[in-house]
């Protein structure tokens, strides 16, 4: 089968996060049909998680691809840049501070970007509760992508761009995430300025890290007044039920995490004691080092489907210049096939390279000098 042109194809993107998105606007900025498949319900199905740095050299010039960039300062937090690095015994270690025209990397909660995206989409773009199970057919295309609730549809394209645990990998490596020996147990904080004003000043408008050498505490202001706190520890993958407890037990695990950072100052420990409600519990896995597969004429991934790194403040950001780059050589090729070709010869490459650098970088927020990375150090959701 000959690879279509692209504007006669019919294009699938499974995964409706900023990279799926990102891709089906500029996509249908040049005039190109495209299909989001997600799994979810609806927009408003569940918390899309915490806030996101975008950088100018690659997150904001999708964005900026995508025609939404002064949507995007429009509702950014150009004073989320502000990073705090604290002793845990509590005093300030080190403090960064933002120009107040510095906008290299502002903040946006993940909700608002995603709706920011979404809002940009032709009608009707997005398919939601559609939770892909498989993907089969020839090489050469067309393939056919089978979901949860019994249909089926036919594509010329299959772009995966559906997470960690993508479905669509499969299709082109047997890789699969790993365990990297460091989770984070998630904590919020609500009303911040009014119900938690020790916590927020302690905080600042951006993020605050501490660590001793063992154990760490990551908090990050988000907007509406909230803050999330990530608690940073090597521990295995399962460590609460091996504990005792079940991933809903608050007080029990609130009890363990009390004993594991004990030697931290009372105001510290605040972080841990104070939340609205309960933890969430986020093991950090990522793909293989090196992970790249053979050519695909009618499949390719992009973001944490392509290379899943540890959240170092790097992967949303690949995740949108990945989809601004393989929209923009759909856009410009003559064939699916060759826009797959020129995407990936600049893909796989950068993104082998950055996943070296961050590869054993979780460990590295543990650091008591300070976090570590190919970046700023902060941790990511």
């Amino acid at each position: 089968m000959t690879s279509p042109h692209p504007r006669d194809a019919r294009i699938s993107i499974v995964g409706a996060g900023p990279g799926g998105l990102a891709c089906a606007r500029i996509l249908q900025r040049h005039g190109i049909t495209v299909t989001v498949h997600d799994r979810d319900p609806g927009a408003d199905a569940r918390d899309q998680g915490g806030t996101l740095d975008l950088h100018a050299d690659n997150g904001q010039a999708a964005l900026r691809a995508a025609g939404l960039l002064e949507e995007f300062f429009a509702l950014a937090r150009p004073e989320g840049q502000e990073m705090r690095r604290l002793s845990p015994a509590g005093p300030l270690m080190d403090h960064q501070v933002p120009a107040p025209d510095e906008r290299f990397k502002p903040e946006i909660d993940r909700g608002i970007l995603r709706d920011l995206l979404l809002g940009s989409l032709s009608p009707g773009t997005v398919r939601w509760s559609r939770s892909l199970e498989r993907v089969s057919g020839p090489a050469e295309g067309p393939r056919r992508l089978y979901f949860a609730d019994g249909s089926t549809i036919e594509t010329d394209l299959v772009i995966g761009a559906d997470g960690a645990w993508s479905r669509v990998r499969p299709v082109l490596s047997p890789a699969t995430p790993r365990y990297t020996g460091v989770s984070f147990l998630e904590a919020w904080f609500d009303d911040v300025e009014s119900r938690h004003p020790e916590i927020a000043g302690l905080v600042g408008q951006g993020g605050a890290h501490a660590a001793d050498g063992e154990r760490a505490m990551f908090a990050q202001r988000n907007g509406g007044d909230h803050i999330r706190v990530y608690l940073i520890q090597r521990v295995p993958a399962d460590w609460i039920p091996a504990s005792g407890p079940t991933r809903q037990d608050t007080e029990r695990i609130r009890a363990l995490l009390l004993e594991r950072y004990a030697h931290w100052s009372p105001r510290m420990r605040r972080l841990i004691t104070d939340n609205d409600g309960p933890y969430v519990d986020r093991p950090i896995f990522a793909l293989p080092v090196p992970h790249a597969w053979e050519p695909d004429p009618a499949v390719t991934l992009l973001g944490d489907a392509a290379h899943l790194m540890p959240p170092l403040g790097v992967g949303v950001n690949l995740a949108l210049l990945d989809a601004s780059e393989l929209a923009l050589a759909l856009a410009h090729a003559s064939s699916v096939d060759d826009a797959l070709r020129a995407y990936e010869k600049t893909m796989l490459p950068r993104s082998i390279e950055t996943a070296r650098l961050l590869d054993g970088g979780a460990a590295h927020l543990l650091a008591a000098d300070g976090p570590g990375s190919a970046e700023d150090g902060r941790p990511r959701t």
